[in-house]
């Protein structure tokens, strides 16, 4: 999840735009990380002493890693460890940015380092996710001030992402969530929660968007807009949503009504209180996860 959260991170600070992330989220899966990115994210070297190495093999036909060893920046050691290291896709992200020229290898270090402090993950080995660093980093960069914090709107959150990943496609990053006044849809899909109070969910996005979603969401090729977009759509919404109801009922004793989802199209929607709006960018176009309360 950590990939999804830096390619938020960049956009938030201007370092990259939004083409750019489609265009690397897009090649992502037929990437692979190189030696001089990997040495860097280790700390085992600088970025200089990567484009070292680098421009050296331009003039010679060798390897990276015999370059490195050669001046003293590697021992063999460290080679063979790093190719069998497990590495967060974040890294490869960053390198693809590298690749295209958005930013160098010396940006790439100071980007690292900064997304570490500032997230306050410097204690943590972010080699495999951890729990307490995927919530503190759902706080530091998707609440918005208006909400309240409590451990229920946290794990809705994770759950999305989660099942973004797990059952649509992991190359997404989600935007910076928004409290807005009206969100005009086009097409969506919805489901009410009620518990004490009452809570609409929305899925938005154009059509196109819609059966690029839904052909990775049910593992089938849709060339048109049909029901069985829709219906791949609304059993994504039902998914994460029961999800939650059972989370919820799990882990703080409260019970959840769950409502059949339904279509929506050409209508704008009004919120009670709230109506917050998390973009979620995908190469294929953007979806809008909308809650109103």
């Amino acid at each position: 999840m950590y990939t999804q959260f830096l390619g938020n991170y960049l956009l938030q600070r201007g370092i990259i735009n939004q083409q750019q992330l489609f265009d690397a989220l897009g090649r992502i899966s037929q990437s692979k990380l190189k030696l001089g990115t990997l040495a860097i994210n280790e700390g085992l070297m600088t970025a200089r002493e990567v484009d070292e190495c680098l421009f050296v093999q331009t003039r010679e036909d060798r390897r990276f890693g015999e370059i490195a060893i050669e001046r003293g920046y590697l021992t063999k050691e460290q080679v063979e460890d790093m190719m069998h290291t497990q590495t967060p896709d974040f890294v490869l992200l960053c390198q693809i940015f590298v690749e295209d020229g958005v930013f160098s290898y010396e940006d790439f270090e100071r980007i690292i380092f900064d997304y570490k402090n500032e997230a306050e993950l410097s204690d943590f080995s972010l080699d495999t996710e951890n729990q307490a660093v995927i919530k503190k980093l759902i706080e530091k960069f998707f609440w918005v001030s208006e909400t309240q914090k409590d451990d229920r709107n946290s794990m809705y959150i994770e759950l999305l992402f989660n099942s973004l990943i797990r059952f649509v496609d992991e190359n997404f990053t989600p935007l910076t969530p928004m409290v807005i006044d009206e969100f005009p849809v086009t097409f969506g899909v919805t489901q009410r929660l009620i518990s004490k109070g009452t809570y609409d969910t929305h899925i938005e996005c154009d059509r196109e968007t819609a059966m690029a979603f839904a052909s990775k969401y049910a593992k089938e090729e849709f060339s048109e807009f049909n029901e069985y977009v829709v219906a791949a759509m609304e059993d994504f919404l039902n998914l994460l949503n029961g999800l939650y109801v059972v989370n919820v009922s799990n882990q703080f004793s409260v019970d959840i009504e769950l409502e059949p989802p339904a279509v929506i199209t050409d209508v704008t929607l009004k919120p009670q209180n709230k109506l917050i709006d998390l973009p979620i960018v995908y190469s294929f176009g953007t979806i809008h996860i909308i809650i109103s309360y």
